[in-house]
């Protein structure tokens, strides 16, 4: 498995978005959504990730951030697309980069 780091982006009482790189690469991002019963996400990644790293990835993301979550919640539910980063876009520019959570590899 790669050794991947997920920086947090923005955070509210009932979900997360996490941007997720490797060492060399971006490789996406990441929204979670927690409800009482389920953890649903949306996992958007570049066009050059392998099928079989989006399934390690899929067990990273479960082990450092769902069982993490301040509720842990049993099912876990993913959307996974795989896509080109057109990049982010914002009013100000400055709001997304309000953040230093971070969990390191």
């Amino acid at each position: 498995m790669l050794d991947y780091r997920f920086e947090r982006v923005a955070r509210t009482p009932h979900s997360e978005q996490w941007v997720i790189e490797t060492l060399d690469r971006p490789v996406g991002r990441v929204d979670l959504h927690f409800t009482n019963a389920k953890t649903y996400g949306t996992l958007v990644v570049h066009p050059y990730i392998a099928e079989d790293e989006i399934e390690d990835l899929l067990a990273a993301i479960d082990e450092r951030l769902v069982s993490t979550a301040d509720e842990y919640r049993e099912d876990v539910v993913v959307s996974v697309w795989r896509g080109e980063d057109l990049g982010v876009f914002a009013e100000d520019a400055d709001d997304d980069e309000d953040t230093d959570d971070e969990i390191p590899v």
